[in-house]
């Protein structure tokens, strides 16, 4: 039986916990239970119906959880696609919601100032065998990033930026492999739990919904046990921040390295530094940007 903040929550508040304490939630789609094909995960899709139903379930579950072990507020950025999946019909009062896109820290918008950071629906970096929807941010442009030489996963790079404003990762359900990979080597006090075992990359396992309730809410309050006896802490980027970025066509890279900060190392790569991550984050959001942009330039060509 999890030790729970709930029954015991007046007394670790009077004694131990802030007067007020904010949590973050940030959620993604490609690490979500059930989620395998294309289908689920755009506006248009023949399953999005089903993807968003799942999504909204699975982050209420923690919302509530973490307000009954004392949280008073809880931020949750919708952080896939347009960012505007979760459906808003039924948010509890002490929830706030961040959507659309495009917007400084992108996914994790609104961190700054929350006790904690929690991500749902995470998924594995580009590249990853047996892994539904690898990718690292957008599938159509980044083939790897190195954040100070280390390859980072959208979990690794919105964790340093949680990071930078001294927000510690406590939590991240999702895809396994990214437990495997990154969670358990860059940040082994983060508690976690699998919402599906990959197959491919367009099939997974997953536990029942009823399964999964229980397993969440275990980890929430061994989460916020953790986060009290400090046994989590933020996960920091050394400064100045070095990124390395491999992109995926060369227009791609003729098109970014016109900025004036960017350094191109080769056809597809290339490298600039910024003061800090928050600074190294927002530029790498914008050269996405463009980047995309000439991709779809070069495709009207025809």
């Amino acid at each position: 039986m999890p030790i729970s903040y709930f029954g015991v929550h007046n007394t670790l508040k009077d004694n131990f916990l802030p007067d007020f304490m904010k949590a973050f939630i940030s959620v993604d789609l490609e690490g979500m239970p059930y989620v395998v094909i294309p289908g689920h995960l755009n506006l248009k899709g023949s399953l999005y119906g089903e993807a968003r139903k799942i999504t909204t379930e699975i982050t209420l579950i923690v919302a509530k959880e973490l307000h009954k072990n004392g949280f008073d507020q809880i931020i949750i950025a919708d952080s896939h696609g347009p960012m505007v999946n979760l459906l808003v019909d039924d948010l509890p009062e002490y929830v706030e919601i961040v959507r659309g896109n495009l917007r400084p820290t992108s996914m994790v918008a609104g961190v700054e100032g929350c006790d904690v950071a929690l991500f749902l629906g995470y998924h594995a970096k580009y590249g990853t065998a047996r892994s539904t929807f690898d990718h690292t941010y957008s599938g159509g442009c980044v083939h790897k990033i190195l954040v100070n030489g280390v390859e980072a996963s959208e979990f690794i790079l919105n964790s340093y930026v949680a990071g930078e404003y001294g927000v510690p990762s406590v939590l991240v359900a999702g895809d396994k492999q990214l437990m495997e990979d990154d969670v358990k080597v860059l940040t082994p006090w983060v508690e976690q739990v699998v919402l599906k075992e990959s197959l491919s990359r367009l099939a997974a396992k997953s536990p029942s919904m009823i399964k999964i309730k229980e397993n969440l809410k275990i980890a929430v309050n061994k989460a916020v046990i953790n986060h009290s006896e400090n046994n989590v802490k933020p996960l920091i980027a050394t400064t100045p921040v070095k990124i390395n970025l491999t992109l995926k066509s060369s227009e791609q890279t003729d098109a970014v390295s016109l900025l004036p900060f960017v350094e191109r190392l080769s056809g597809l790569e290339i490298e600039y530094t910024s003061k800090n991550m928050v600074e190294a984050y927002n530029s790498f959001q914008a050269i996405v940007y463009i980047a995309s942009a000439a991709s779809a330039s070069m495709s009207r060509m025809t």
